[in-house]
C-alpha cells in the first residue's frame, strides 16, 4: 500500500505562485508514473499533468500549459508541481496520484493510489 501526502497548498492572489509537493511512503516510487489532478467545487476531477517513472516524459492540460511544471525526485520519493501565474480558475483541491504503470494517463481510473488533497485558492 502506497501512501501519498501532499503539501504546499494555500491562498495566493492572481499572478502568484505555489509549489506543491507529494511524498510517497513506498520505496518503489521510482517505478511508478505520477500525476496531479484537481477538483473544483461542483466540477468533476480533472487531469492537470502527468510524469512517467523516469521523469523524462510529461503531459499538461491545455489550461495549465506554460504555467505549471511537474517534476520528480526519485531519490527523495517526492513529486512536485510548480504553479506560476495562477488564476482564479485554478482554485481547486489538488491531488497527487500514483499508478503501478511506468507511464501516465489522463484517466483518473488508471491510478492506484491517491493523496488526501491540498487546497489551492487564487483570489482575483
Amino acid at each position: 500500500q502506497v501512501q501519498l501526502k501532499e503539501s504546499g497548498g494555500g491562498s495566493v492572489p492572481t499572478g502568484g505562485s505555489l509549489r506543491l509537493s507529494c511524498t510517497a511512503s513506498d520505496g518503489t516510487f521510482s517505478g511508478h508514473a505520477m500525476a496531479w489532478f484537481r477538483q473544483a467545487p461542483r466540477n468533476e476531477r480533472e487531469f492537470v499533468t502527468g510524469i512517467n517513472a523516469r521523469g523524462d516524459s510529461t503531459q499538461y492540460a491545455d489550461s495549465v500549459k506554460g504555467r505549471f511544471t511537474i517534476s520528480r525526485d526519485n531519490a527523495e520519493n517526492t513529486l512536485y508541481l510548480q504553479m506560476d501565474n495562477l488564476r482564479p480558475d485554478d482554485t481547486a483541491v489538488y491531488y497527487c496520484a500514483s499508478t503501478m504503470a511506468a507511464m501516465y494517463t489522463i484517466r483518473d481510473t488508471w491510478y492506484d493510489w491517491w493523496g488526501q488533497g491540498t487546497q489551492v485558492t487564487v483570489s482575483s
